[in-house]
């Protein structure tokens, strides 16, 4: 089955059953600066999940991009990607288990033709703070039956631990942050019949890592929060999460282990061939082709909603995933320039030609953006290789300089030391490797620390202030400026917007001015449920790059027929602009090609 019709059935069926089908979100985060890309269908929708009323109800159900930049070292097998769509239905407080375990039984056997014979499912086993999901065991026992399958425990149902069976953002309880939310889930394994291998343990289960089994869908019972004293409460709205991943979807329908033979990668891997002159035949090269037509494939997603390679954040992964890809290309075809990529860039968006992910205005872009990048990049790659070749002896930390350096990934450096008969200690790479983690760790946490979903005092003030700067940026400089990023703490904001050029530092006291005089003003900040139609053809400002659903919330600092801002937006905010203080701008500077970042605070 290809991958379009899974969506669109997954889509429809839970659309018959009373879901809101909602936009996708940007793989940019919307005003979360804890995290640096979407990584999952529930992290747009925190909020609603512990509590706040969604524009279009408690039923809601999805296809979400997601990107997990985590996941970047383990591409290259069967299953990982960095980028992936996952389908998600909710529950914000409605049904919870005994009608989605059944739901997406019928799904997957029904509506996908998936046997019920090869699918094996998990729970939690339980710890000292949370119980034995006994509730879910007997549901899916009862759910077997109906086709015939005694389930066992141990046998077609199996209990795991929370490194396994938890879900939430952070991981187990233990590494929860106060105030996430997270619960016990149940997962549903596609058995691919493949014989297991020995050196991964005694008997076979469906989370063994011989690869005879593949997770296919996971559903989420989101009832507990992390308190700050370190203990889990149950929360009084209890949540339905569920995710399931597209590719492996997909892979299921076609009896794939392979999620890379499927529709979602076959035109991009034969472009990639094509740019190599080798075949997806043996394993090293089946691997090297993966990583390249992932970190391709991730790449266009990334620059499609908004990103451009930098040195910093989230522009630097994408820098990353594309020298990776470019160092993996130059070592299997002996060459590699720009213009070997733009076919490969153009098979990314002929794979997705029925969605409306991409259009003719960000196509273009997204070529020119990786055409430009491969070009800067083409001489760093060739003198890493010839810094390479000087090299007679090489150690952990030359190995992770020239990682650092040049973009040659370990596994990279080997093979090329590997005819000279040289190894790499490892162990100092992961020394020096560390080392780069920790400080980034820790730039991160003095980054991040305080954040939007805090919500406290100081944050949802800068958060207003954002409002106000977007409208006096639009109002002094240009009107058509458009917001492409945020990041709030309680220590300052940032936002990112579309200029070409320097702010004039005239223009920069006028804005400052502007925004102090709405300030002093103390005008009211109105929360505005509405459809979207009527939201745009007032002029609600909305973030670029972001779908937004047919009912949206809009925030106003003015009156609705005379604001001075209006815009698409969550929340939260002051009830009026007169507690905010002083508003200043600290720095104004360029974030990339076309976007310009200004950092301000408030006393």
């Amino acid at each position: 089955m290809k991958s379009a019709e899974v969506r669109k059935k997954y889509l429809e069926f839970f659309k018959k059953r009373g879901h809101a089908v909602i936009p996708s979100a940007p793989l940019l985060p919307e005003n979360d600066p804890t995290t640096l890309f979407t990584s999952s269908g529930m992290q747009p929708l925190i909020p609603y999940l512990l509590g706040q009323p969604h524009p279009s109800g408690k039923r809601l159900v999805d296809s979400q991009k997601s990107f997990r930049s985590q996941d970047i070292e383990e591409v290259g097998d069967n299953r990982h990607t960095t980028f992936f769509e996952m389908l998600g239905n909710w529950s914000l407080g409605d049904y919870f288990k005994k009608e989605q375990l059944p739901w997406i039984f019928e799904f997957l056997t029904r509506e996908l033709g998936l046997d019920p014979k090869r699918l094996y499912v998990t729970v939690f086993e339980g710890n000292a703070s949370v119980p034995k999901d006994t509730e879910s065991i007997d549901i899916w026992k009862d759910i077997f039956s109906g086709v015939g399958i005694v389930a066992k425990e141990n046998e077609r149902i199996f209990a795991y631990p929370a490194r396994k069976n938890w879900w939430s953002r952070s991981g187990e309880p233990d590494t929860m942050p106060p105030g996430e939310p997270g619960g016990p889930d149940s997962e549903v394994f596609f058995d691919f019949g493949t014989p297991h291998y020995p050196q991964f343990g005694e008997t076979c289960h469906p989370n063994c890592d011989c690869g005879r089994f593949m997770e296919i869908a996971n559903s989420v019972f989101m009832q507990y929060q992390k308190m700050p004293d370190g203990t889990l409460k149950e929360l009084k709205q209890k949540n339905v999460d569920f995710g399931g991943g597209l590719e492996r979807l997909v892979a299921a329908t076609e009896g794939k282990q392979d999620v890379f033979e499927t529709d979602l990668f076959s035109e991009i891997i034969q472009s990639i061939q094509l740019a190599s002159g080798l075949a997806y035949v043996n394993d090293e090269h089946k691997k090297t082709l993966r990583i390249i037509a992932d970190h391709v494939k991730a790449a266009v997603f990334l620059i499609a909603d908004g990103i451009e390679p930098s040195n910093k954040m989230q522009g630097y992964v994408l820098r990353r995933l594309l020298r990776r890809a470019a160092v993996k290309l130059k070592l299997m075809s002996k060459s590699s320039t720009e213009h070997q990529f733009a076919p490969i860039v153009q098979s990314v968006l002929r794979t997705y030609k029925e969605t409306d992910y991409f259009n003719n205005t960000k196509e273009e872009s997204i070529k020119n953006s990786v055409a430009l990048e491969m070009f800067k990049f083409t001489k760093s790659l060739d003198q890493g290789l010839r810094e390479i070749q000087k090299i007679t002896s090489i150690d952990g930390k030359i190995a992770f300089d020239l990682y650092q350096t040049y973009g040659f990934p370990l596994e990279i450096t080997e093979e090329i030391f590997r005819e000279k008969g040289q190894r790499i200690d490892h162990q100092q790479f992961a020394s020096e490797f560390e080392k780069h983690q920790d400080l980034s760790r820790s730039a991160a946490k003095g980054m991040f620390k305080g954040g939007l979903a805090d919500k406290s005092e100081q944050t949802v003030k800068l958060h207003t202030a954002h409002h106000l700067l977007l409208a006096a940026l639009q109002k002094i400089v240009d009107q058509d400026i458009k917001q492409r990023g945020s990041n709030i703490t309680a220590e300052r904001l940032r936002m990112d917007f579309n200029y070409a050029k320097k702010l004039m530092p005239e223009d920069v006291q006028k804005i400052e001015k502007l925004v102090n005089e709405k300030i002093f003003e103390d005008i009211p900040v109105v929360r505005q449920e509405m459809e979207r139609e009527a939201a745009e053809k007032i002029g609600a400002q909305m973030e670029f790059g972001h779908k937004y659903p047919d009912r949206v919330s809009v925030y106003f600092i003015g009156p609705e027929k005379n604001f001075f801002s209006a815009e698409f937006c969550g929340g939260p905010h002051v009830a009026h602009t007169g507690l905010l203080g002083r508003f200043q701008i600290i720095k104004e500077e360029s974030a990339g090609s076309g976007v310009r970042r200004i950092y301000a605070v408030l006393s």
